[in-house]
């Protein structure tokens, strides 16, 4: 592999400096570097980041390959920074076995353009009843660390009980997406006031809460980890904050649309909102700015959840639940926590990219931007300004909130173990 010189780049948003890739591996890191035959990319004013790290994505392929696939999801990670994301376990089949999750990690090392670490079901085809084969899908090649029935909540405290016995064995994490079903029955949209004056069925945010105090409980009780899927609501921030102030095995994640926009959109009724959980209120949206910043909330998480055009163009009542996230998600961090004051660059780097690799064990990822390390790294021009155009998207689908929108920010080169995915803003 050849060499690839990027000078000038704001390492962490820091000082100017010089980065040599040598290979798959960063070679130096420091000021007049030069490298006889090196590609040079001229990087002055932009931002180096590790390669990004999403705990939380949604691929569809097998089953859905309408709304993405392997290859298409990972080319609209590539496009938004990331190097390696987890694909969630609610295809058709489920991931609930060695042999879906592997399939999923094969297709991931074909398609090339960043690491795919599947997430397995913690239940048999995420029905909540019989816990799925957790320690045959740990140790096949997949080597699956994180469990979720993600669209699913496990509901039933004894099955959540035995699943975080079962992979506290080997240091396993499980995910939950926290709702309580029976709280939630024909709920459209968050309840309050926007839900009261529209007439739609209410999401109360107990239903969120409940389940997140019933499970740090749990883990504190085994002496195993939970991470709390896409939190959305203040009174979660409080649960979490006080089950981390008591030492338990606890972390959590925002995504980008719950920082940045609230349940008012939905009085337009376009279905492109409709998302679960919820759009909340603006004093949870402020809320949750403030956890990401204290540290409460560990990782900003994407939940992209693609869907094809005619499972949004329609009413609300039907429309599925969910938004694309991948290619918008660092330039809506950059909007609600670095030109808010609440993140620097190295929050970012520390909430997209550390944590969320720490927590799913994604080895080679979310390494220090310094000479030995793996090349995985993001470089992003933060004073890039423009709407956003789905048209223009890697992902197969198109159902962004923020169709229109203008948003900072642009991702222009994607390194994968030093071989270029996105080479000024476009797909290599």
């Amino acid at each position: 592999m050849s060499k690839i010189l990027i000078r000038g780049a704001k390492v962490l948003g820091g000082e100017a400096q010089d980065v040599l890739i040598d290979g798959e591996t960063i070679a130096a890191v420091g000021t007049g570097l030069s490298a006889e035959g090196a590609q040079v990319i001229e990087a002055r004013g932009q931002v180096l980041l590790p390669g990004l790290v999403d705990l939380h994505t949604h691929l569809r392929e097998p089953g859905r390959e309408d709304s993405e696939t392997v290859l298409t999801g990972t080319r609209a990670a590539a496009s938004g920074g990331y190097t390696a994301v987890f694909a969630m376990a609610n295809t058709f089949p489920v991931a609930d076995t060695a042999g879906v999750v592997e399939q999923v990690y094969r297709l991931g090392k074909e398609s090339g353009y960043c690491d795919v670490q599947p997430i397995g079901a913690v239940t048999v085809g995420l029905e909540g009843k019989k816990l799925a084969e957790l320690g045959a899908m740990h140790e096949s090649a997949a080597g699956v660390t994180v469990f979720s029935d993600d669209g699913k909540c496990v509901d039933d405290a004894v099955i959540m009980r035995r699943a975080l016995e079962y992979v506290k064995a080997f240091g396993g994490v499980v995910a939950q997406h926290a709702q309580e079903p029976r709280l939630t029955e024909g709920a459209q949209m968050n309840e309050g006031i926007v839900s009261a004056e529209l007439g739609l069925g209410g999401w109360p945010a107990v239903a969120e809460e409940s389940i997140i105090a019933r499970d740090v409980l749990l883990a504190e009780h085994v002496g195993s980890r939970v991470h709390i899927c896409h939190l959305s609501t203040a009174g979660s921030v409080e649960i979490v904050r006080w089950a981390k102030s008591r030492g338990i095995d606890v972390t959590a994640e925002v995504t980008p649309h719950h920082l940045l926009l609230t349940d008012e959109l939905v009085r337009s009724y376009n279905p492109v909102y409709k998302v679960n959980p919820p759009l909340r209120t603006e004093r949870d949206v402020m809320a949750l700015r403030e956890a990401l910043a204290d540290g409460t909330i560990d990782i900003v998480a994407t939940d992209h959840a693609p869907h094809p055009h005619e499972d949004k163009d329609c009413e609300w009542a039907a429309a599925a639940m969910g938004m694309v996230g991948l290619e918008t998600a660092l330039s809506v961090v950059q909007q609600t926590m670095v030109e808010t004051g609440l993140l620097d660059w190295a929050g970012v780097a520390d909430r997209m990219a550390y944590a969320p690799a720490r927590i799913g064990r994604a080895m080679g990822h979310g390494r220090p931007v310094s000479a030995g390390e793996p090349a995985n790294l993001t470089l992003v021009d933060p004073a890039y300004r423009g709407e956003v155009d789905p048209a223009g998207f890697a992902s197969r689908s198109r159902n962004t909130p923020y169709e229109g929108r203008e948003l900072p920010g642009r991702v222009t080169h994607t390194f994968l173990r030093g071989r270029a995915t996105l080479v000024d803003g476009k797909l290599a």
